[in-house]
């Protein structure tokens, strides 16, 4: 596949102005402040958006304040644009492979890296009306944009307003974090808020951090024709992952052409001419590597800076976050908090979720616990990696006993049609019951087949009632029936199947 390295016009600017118009409308005036609200949402990403809207909806006179673009992470930076180019990335992985589907020779698999992301402009365009300024508006919010300081314990201030409040959620999210690698900062990198900004595809492209965002970039700028290299300084990759899971995934990004160092840490960045030179060091040899960019993608911090908050009386650091009990309530009682300033698990939908948690616990008495969600999360890799629930090794370190049925995909009639039958389905059961501890999916639908598994963990759903299931047929989720059929069979004890030989037999 030959990349696009030739110049590239700046992305749609039409596309832009539409997300702008949407996320921060240049002409917008903030509201006069109520005489108090019953809940001030500080960050306008997806967990402050779905706790306003909840608060709203419920009656709750609610301010909504955000610093940048409405929408957060999601749309902007993080979501929304890397789904946009992987689904193009895959794309010219299906041509490169489409005669192995029948036969089919594409005649054009050139890369144009300009409308690879003028597509994902006008896709974040697209999106950023469901929840603009002037929608929150229509939905008796009042948005407000500048930055948000309390000034007390029951009052903030933004763009030189005091607003007042019974309750407030703290939901400013997460950015990128800064390695501190001597050079780096002089030689420019990119993190996953300007890797979007780029014009044109680089030839070559140093990933550092080899989790899931640095796993899911490598791939796709790796498939639109980029020599991309991972650097992890862990000796195994994904290290929280099932390890056949993470196999599975190394191999896949070996046949693509990305190249994985483990147990590798970069250790100097200088920039020569157009080029920047790269120092590694791995078991105590070192060399160097000349690439064009650098991805740094190796954590999130988050953005507890600049709010006062100690005016306020909320503990926090800066490395961990807001401090917050399971009922998502901070040191000062008045004030909750949500989403990736918080959480351990930095995903839109913990994000979402815990902030309806946090909503109904402040405004309405309720005792719902942060630690009773079922969170299952997906690195959009492919194949995907999916999974829910404990890991094995977590319920022994809890002592309880685990049963494990695994189906592989190339098992599944489906994934064999679709060509896709790489990956398995295991699903973690507590010996001797039917109930479900936790499962991994990996597949090219991972993501999607993790969904039924969530319902059933967390509506107590056991494997007895899931092989009962009729599932439609042929889909890849069969993979998962047919996992439930397996624990089925193992309770055809041996007492049991004489009986029913005996039944028949008279």
């Amino acid at each position: 596949m030959k990349p696009d390295h030739s110049p590239q016009v700046s992305p749609d600017a039409r596309n832009r102005r539409e997300l702008v118009q949407h996320a921060r409308p240049p002409d917008w005036r903030n509201p006069s402040p109520a005489e108090k609200y019953h809940l001030a949402v500080v960050g306008a990403g997806p967990g402050g958006i779905a706790g306003a809207r909840a608060a709203a909806a419920l009656g709750a006179k609610v301010a909504l304040i955000e610093r940048d673009l409405i929408g957060g992470d999601r749309l902007n930076v993080g979501c929304v644009p890397s789904k946009a180019i992987i689904r193009t990335a895959r794309l010219y992985a299906d041509m490169r492979d489409a005669v192995d589907l029948g036969g089919v020779r594409p005649s054009d698999t050139d890369v144009v890296f300009s409308m690879v992301m003028e597509r994902m402009r006008r896709i974040q365009g697209r999106l950023s009306q469901a929840d603009s300024a002037s929608r929150l508006s229509e939905a008796g919010i009042d948005v407000y944009f500048g930055e948000a300081r309390f000034s007390g314990a029951e009052r903030l201030t933004v763009a030189g307003e005091v607003l007042r409040f019974g309750k407030a959620l703290i939901a400013t999210g997460a950015r990128a974090s800064t390695p501190s690698i001597p050079g780096l900062a002089e030689a420019g990198y990119l993190t996953n808020e300007s890797v979007f900004n780029l014009t044109e595809c680089p030839r070559r492209l140093l990933v550092i951090g080899g989790g899931p965002l640095g796993c899911e970039l490598a791939q796709a700028f790796c498939r639109f024709g980029a020599r991309v290299i991972i650097a992890q300084d862990d000796p195994m990759f994904l290290p929280k992952e099932e390890r056949d899971a993470a196999q599975i995934l190394s191999e896949a990004l070996a046949r693509d052409g990305v190249e994985i160092h483990l147990n590798t840490k970069v250790v100097a960045v200088r920039k020569e001419a157009t080029q920047k030179l790269v120092d590694l060091e791995c078991d105590g040899d070192r060399f160097s590597i000349a690439v064009d960019e650098i991805l740094a993608g190796i954590g999130r911090t988050p953005n507890v800076e600049n709010m006062n908050l100690e005016v306020a009386g909320v503990r926090y650091d800066t490395e961990a976050g807001v401090y917050v009990d399971d009922y998502l309530r901070t040191s000062n009682r008045r004030i909750y908090a949500a989403g990736d300033v918080c959480l351990e698990y930095k995903f839109t939908h913990a994000a979402v979720a815990s902030a309806r948690i946090a909503v109904k616990n402040a405004l309405f008495l309720g005792r719902r616990r942060l630690s009773a969600l079922t969170i299952p999360w997906c690195t959009y890799t492919d194949p995907e990696i999916a999974h829910v629930g404990m890991y094995v090794r977590e319920a022994r370190e809890k002592l309880i006993p685990v049963s494990t049925f695994t189906i592989l995909m190339h098992d599944v009639d489906r994934a064999v049609t679709d060509g896709e039958d790489e990956g398995f389905v295991k699903l973690h059961v507590r010996q001797g019951s039917d109930q479900i501890l936790g499962a991994t999916v990996v597949a090219r639908h991972a993501g999607e087949m993790i969904n039924g598994l969530s319902l059933a963990i967390s509506s107590g759903i056991g494997l007895r009632t899931v092989a009962r299931v009729i599932h439609t047929y042929p889909t890849q989720a069969e993979a998962i029936k047919m996992a439930a059929d397996a624990y089925r069979r193992t309770r055809l004890t041996p007492l049991l199947r004489s009986l029913c030989r005996r039944w028949l037999a008279w």
